[in-house]
């Protein structure tokens, strides 16, 4: 007994949307489509505004010395010295 659908019915071709494998092959890349486009949406209006310089405030920022950078400067030096 064969599970698959007839290529004629009553004499006449079935449509090509009557065959299950065609919706496996097209929902597929369209589901990736449409949500692409509802990630595109989402990040489009929900985008953080961009700060100015008068508004930033981070540390480095602040302050650009190399006093301020210190202990950044020793923990790369300290990571890349070999252990004893």
């Amino acid at each position: 007994m064969s599970t698959s659908p007839p290529l004629q019915h009553h004499g006449e071709p079935v449509a090509w949307w009557r065959y299950p494998m065609v919706w496996l092959v097209i929902g597929g890349p369209l589901a990736v489509v449409i949500a692409s486009l509802a990630t595109a949406f989402i990040a489009a209006r929900g985008a953080d505004p961009v700060l100015g310089p008068e508004e930033r405030g981070g540390i480095s920022e602040r302050s650009s010395t190399p006093e301020s950078m210190t202990p950044a400067l020793q923990a790369r030096n300290h990571a890349a010295t070999p252990k004893p």
